[in-house]
């Protein structure tokens, strides 16, 4: 562990929550225009959440501030710590390129914040960037070491061969990836997922995070993308068999307990049930005494991607209870066949219907579907403990200040 930080340099840290409150997010965004100067720097990036949403400047904001607000109790922030560390490990994150955020931080506050960022709160920001950066770095050697020393396990970018490409529904597509040694691959958690280094011809490098949505099997990765954005409308329309891709080892702290034996309810909105697939093959293939929901929401059956599949996978364990909700079913949609609902999912049904005394929740969808289920899990009394969710952009403000204090 880092040392401690110095009494004075705590009190200072929180004198400055409140123009970080005021001033955050414009700290970060000059924060990322700094550091996006050094060509090397923002490749390291998915700029996707930079220029296609906009969203991590906005989540680093929320960071900071939490850090500032809890710089007397880090404890609270292990899970953020964590989350983060995964981050960079699937972006291939080394202690050398901290110093470099370091400089674009400091320089930022000094920016936005003028003569109000004295020598005094410069030097203490500095102290407590270097002491999270430790911790940071301590935490991501860790990792590197247990993903490089696992069979099939590697660090950096691999090459990856496409076996497949298999079109899952109107909008949805899986790819089926093999080493191009010829190796194994590592086993991941179910829920995991991998990141990825693309160099598109006219675009230049772009780096995404892709779930992965098969059950480890020490042979293969398989990703199932929604056509949306730069990265997965190339990979719909460019990549065939036999391409090459170059692959991050999995990553993530949203994964299925496997060594638990309490209920399982898996709730997936849209192309969130890529890890959902990846658990439920999982407990499928391994826990036929573990109870199962799933849960699925989608639009209508033209963008409904592996439901035979989960149907089979259903009928294999045994334990398995499938509900799938329409929002707008259409004509050749038949209730009973192709879907159980109309509507969306809401957490007043999952309470009604899942065994919400013991079970553990697991989510991920887009951000309006998961700030709904999660904020009505917990107000309905559902322990935060029990609820676990994945969100690829800035998941810090889904939960709402209500549910918080119900939590």
């Amino acid at each position: 562990m880092p040392t401690p930080l110095s009494p004075a340099t705590i009190a200072l840290i929180k004198a400055t929550v409140p123009a970080l409150e005021a001033h955050g997010l414009a700290i970060t965004r000059r924060m990322y225009e700094r550091l996006f100067e050094n060509p090397e720097m923002r490749d390291l990036f998915n700029q996707s959440h930079h220029g296609e949403t906009g969203s991590q400047p906005k989540a680093l904001a929320q960071a900071v501030l939490a850090y500032a607000r809890n710089i007397d109790n880090l404890s609270v922030l292990a899970g953020a710590v964590e989350r983060i560390a995964q981050k960079h490990v699937a972006l291939n994150i080394l202690p050398e390129h901290y110093p470099h955020v370091a400089g674009a931080l400091l320089g930022a506050i000094g920016d936005v914040l003028g003569d109000a960022a004295t020598a005094e709160i410069c030097a203490a920001w500095g102290e407590a960037y270097w002491f999270l950066a430790e911790v940071l770095i301590g935490r991501e050697a860790a990792i590197y070491r247990d993903l490089a020393s696992g069979t099939g396990g590697w660090n950096g970018w691999r090459d990856f061969v496409v076996e497949s490409v298999t079109p899952e529904s109107e909008t949805i597509r899986s790819f089926v990836l093999v080493p191009a040694d010829g190796g194994p691959v590592l086993r991941h958690r179910p829920g995991q997922y991998l990141g990825f280094l693309f160099d598109v011809p006219g675009i230049g490098v772009l780096k995404r995070n892709y779930s992965i949505s098969c059950a480890p099997n020490g042979r293969a990765y398989r990703i199932t993308v929604k056509r949306e954005g730069i990265a997965s409308t190339w990979l719909h329309e460019q990549v065939k068999p036999g391409d090459r891709l170059r692959l991050a080892p999995p990553a993530g702290d949203f994964f299925l307990d496997t060594e638990a034996s309490d209920p399982v309810v898996l709730v997936s909105g849209g192309v969130g049930l890529t890890p959902m697939m990846s658990m439920l093959e999982t407990l499928a293939d391994e826990r036929h005494d573990r109870p199962v929901w799933y849960v699925h929401g989608t639009l209508n059956g033209r963008v409904h991607a592996l439901g035979e599949r989960a149907r089979t996978l259903a009928t294999h364990h045994g334990g398995v209870e499938l509900a799938t909700f329409y929002a707008a079913p259409e004509g050749s949609d038949r209730q009973g066949r192709d879907y159980d609902h109309r509507g969306l999912i809401t957490a007043e049904w999952l309470v009604a219907n899942t065994p919400q005394a013991q079970a553990t929740y697991y989510l991920c969808g887009p951000k309006a579907f998961l700030r709904d289920l999660l904020n009505g899990l917990l107000r309905l009394g559902i322990p935060a403990s029990r609820v676990k969710y994945e969100f690829f952009g800035p998941a810090d403000d889904l939960i709402e200040d209500e549910a918080r204090q119900a939590a």
